[in-house]
C-alpha cells in the first residue's frame, strides 16, 4: 500500500463497499473499498467487478472495486448467520408491522422478555407504535392480537443484505449462485 493513500472517486466522494468472494466464488464478506484495494495491491485478490470509475493516488490509479475474488481458498469453519439488530429485523420484516401490516417504527418481543422471552430472531418482530403499545407486556393471545407473519431466522446469505443498506446490482449474480 502506498503511504498516505486515501481512495476517493474522481468526483471526490468517498468510496463504497466491496463484496469479497472466496477463490471458489463463494461470498465471504463485505469490506470497505479501501480494504478491497489493499487486498488487490497486495496481490491477494483480483477485481471481478468495478464501478467504472478510478481511484487515484499521487503515483497509481486503480479501478474502483465492487466485487473482488481472493486468489486463494479461505476455509470457512462455520456457517455465517445474520447478526440480529434493529436494522436487520426491519429489513427482514420489510419495515412492516408483524401484527397489522402498517409501517413499523419499533421492535416487539412476541414473548415479552420480562416473562422469559429471549432476544432471538424467532421471538422478535417489527411493530407499529399502536400495536406495540396495545400489546404491552403480554403475549399476542392475551392481547387479542394475531401475528401476520411468523418471525424466523433469515436465510443463510441474508447477512450480506443486512451488512449494507442496499445490495448493488453488480453483487446479485454472485449472491444468487451461492444460495
Amino acid at each position: 500500500m502506498v503511504p498516505g493513500f486515501r481512495p476517493r472517486h474522481r468526483t471526490g466522494s468517498p468510496v463504497r463497499n466491496a463484496l469479497v468472494l472466496n477463490a471458489t466464488y463463494e461470498p465471504l464478506s463485505v469490506v470497505s473499498s479501501r480494504r478491497a484495494i489493499c487486498l488487490v495491491l497486495g496481490d491477494k485478490a483480483d477485481i471481478v467487478e468495478d464501478d467504472g470509475t478510478e481511484v487515484r493516488s499521487e503515483r497509481i490509479a486503480i479501478r474502483a472495486p465492487m466485487v473482488i475474488r481472493l486468489r486463494y481458498v479461505v476455509k470457512v469453519p462455520y456457517h455465517r448467520h445474520a447478526a440480529m439488530s434493529r436494522r436487520a429485523v426491519f429489513a427482514r420484516d420489510n419495515h412492516r408491522c408483524g401484527y397489522c401490516g402498517a409501517p413499523a417504527d419499533s421492535i416487539d418481543h412476541v414473548m415479552p422478555r420480562s416473562r422469559g422471552g429471549k432476544n432471538v430472531w424467532e421471538n422478535v418482530i417489527a411493530a407499529c407504535r399502536g400495536c406495540n403499545l396495545r400489546k404491552r407486556d403480554r403475549t399476542p393471545e392475551e392481547a387479542g392480537m394475531r401475528l401476520v407473519v411468523e418471525p424466523r431466522a433469515p436465510r443463510e446469505l441474508s447477512w450480506i443484505v443486512y451488512a449494507v443498506p442496499r445490495v448493488p446490482e453488480a453483487w446479485k449474480p454472485y449472491l444468487a449462485e451461492a444460495s
